[in-house]
């Protein structure tokens, strides 16, 4: 026997699998997020044309912008919170905010109403912190890249696919979409509450000022 021959490492230990079932759940609530985000834009011609909105270029303009400028302000909050108390409870309490504001969309008779909905959409779409923080919780630096390329992806498609499913239900009805975006959220938000896992253990979680301006703190989150 050649004692000189190296030993030959044994390739059928099992594989870590990275398709879990919380990965497919966070990104679906990223797409479910930019559906929402999305589904306004085929609806604005209505908004703009019909009354009791008759909504003005620059008002829709703020319509389509103030999704945006919510998540801006809000997702730097919602991270460092679900850092302080996890992931978990800020996903799921975002989802039925997501939920609550297409509903608020969906019944408005008011153009008011119609951008409160936006608002409390966008605000609870600055989730998109603690869902990035959640894959990067969950991935391993192997797995971490191709885990942040899924969460782009599902992004995208959100994106994609928020136009084409107003423009399919909307033809039951203007309100529609909004509905059914709404139980896209609260279906996703009870499948989160009864599969997801907390990621952030207790010793890891940081600790937030017990006395500060909740305006400043918002700011410096920034």
């Amino acid at each position: 026997m050649d004692q000189d021959k190296p030993i030959e490492k044994k390739t059928d230990e099992p594989k870590e699998k990275f398709f879990t079932t919380p990965l497919i759940i966070i990104f679906v609530t990223i797409f479910i997020d930019l559906i929402g985000f999305g589904m306004v834009i085929p609806i604005l011609p209505y908004y703009a044309n019909t009354a009791p909105f008759n909504a003005t270029p620059l008002e829709i303009g703020f319509l389509v912008a103030i999704y945006s400028l919510m998540q801006f302000f809000f997702s730097p909050l919602l991270g460092r919170l679900s850092d302080r108390y996890g992931r978990r409870p800020i996903l799921f309490i975002s989802l039925l905010g997501s939920a609550v504001g297409y509903l608020v969309i969906g019944f408005a008779n008011t153009l008011f109403l119609v951008f409160l909905g936006r608002i409390i959409s966008g605000i609870t779409g600055g989730n998109i912190s603690t869902a990035q923080a959640y894959i990067a919780d969950v991935t391993s630096k192997k797995d971490r890249a191709k885990g942040m390329g899924l969460f782009g992806a599902a992004f995208g498609l959100g994106f994609i696919f928020g136009p084409a499913l107003a423009g399919v239900t909307s033809k039951y009805g203007v309100h529609v979409p909004f509905f059914f975006a709404a139980v896209l959220s609260f279906a996703n938000a009870i499948a989160l509450y009864l599969i997801l896992p907390e990621s952030l253990k207790p010793n890891q979680r940081a600790v937030l000022p017990e006395r500060k301006n909740r305006l400043l703190e918002l700011f410096e989150s920034l």
